[in-house]
């Protein structure tokens, strides 16, 4: 049998102007949020909610979404190195964002926001759940671009070679490429999800979609981690990595509310 694999040297800038750069990831980031604020409008516009309301949850998800991925990355994943030197937490060009991190900010945000905003927090869960599982494929194909988190040395025949990952002159053996395995997982979850949703014309069971999202997508993430390389070093010795650790209690909590979800529906 003859090994094949994917050459990929796919540079991570779209253009460079001067030095500055415009790059793949920054404009797939950009429209995951492009996309899930059309989506929201719909949604909020079926509830008869406000254009402004509107503005307001985009800001929160913005600022909750990035506040809370960097903040993931620093305390999960290399706190020494950024409590050695503080001002390199505010280098996000730099790279360093975990995605667990950005879920609890954004579950965060999004309940100051329901708050102050007198609206129900499951009700408002339930449709970002929608645009967060499209705006994970934009951002694991962000990742693809910037060839970073793949997965281990592969025969098989789509595995990928990320030149750009390694030194020139090393060999560069196929890897899977986990970002397509996440990606297009996310996809189907997304195509799921809103197709419940208008199914239920637009009133699923309070706490549903939430549910299903967190198991999921982070039972997704928690299989797809075998397959990774490591992100950081101590976790050579760990049974589980960081990201299936961090995947577990949030499965749990997809699992107590699909449960929740049904118990309300059936009182």
């Amino acid at each position: 049998m003859t090994l094949s694999f994917i050459d990929w040297n796919v540079a991570p800038q779209i253009f460079t102007l001067g030095t500055w750069e415009v790059r793949w990831y920054g404009l797939l980031f950009a429209s995951s949020f492009f996309f899930g604020y059309i989506l929201m409008g719909k949604f909020f516009k079926m509830a008869k909610l406000s254009e402004n309301a509107l503005d307001r949850i985009a800001t929160y998800m913005l600022i909750g979404t990035v506040l809370g991925a960097r903040l993931g990355h620093i305390f999960f994943y290399e706190p020494a190195y950024y409590l050695a030197q503080p001002i390199k937490m505010l280098y996000i060009w730099e790279g360093g964002l975990a995605s667990h991190g950005a879920a609890v900010g954004i579950l965060t945000a999004l309940g100051i926001f329901a708050y102050r905003e007198k609206l129900n927090y499951f009700w408002v869960t339930d449709r970002i759940a929608i645009v967060v599982a499209l705006a994970g494929f934009f951002i694991r194909m962000g990742n693809l671009m910037n060839s970073e988190i793949f997965g281990h040395v592969t025969d098989l025949p789509w595995g990928f070679k990320f030149y750009r990952a390694f030194p020139p002159g090393t060999e560069v053996l196929p890897h899977h490429p986990t970002q397509i395995y996440e990606g297009l997982s996310y996809l189907l979850i997304f195509a799921y999800l809103i197709w419940f949703f208008y199914k239920k014309a637009g009133k699923p069971a309070t706490a549903y979609l939430t549910g299903v999202f967190m198991i999921s997508i982070w039972g997704m993430r928690f299989l797809i981690e075998f397959l990774k390389e490591n992100q950081v070093a101590f976790e050579a010795n760990m049974t589980l990595n960081m990201g299936q650790w961090l995947s577990i209690p949030l499965v749990l909590f997809g699992v107590y509310l699909v449960y929740y979800s049904k118990k309300q529906h059936t009182k």
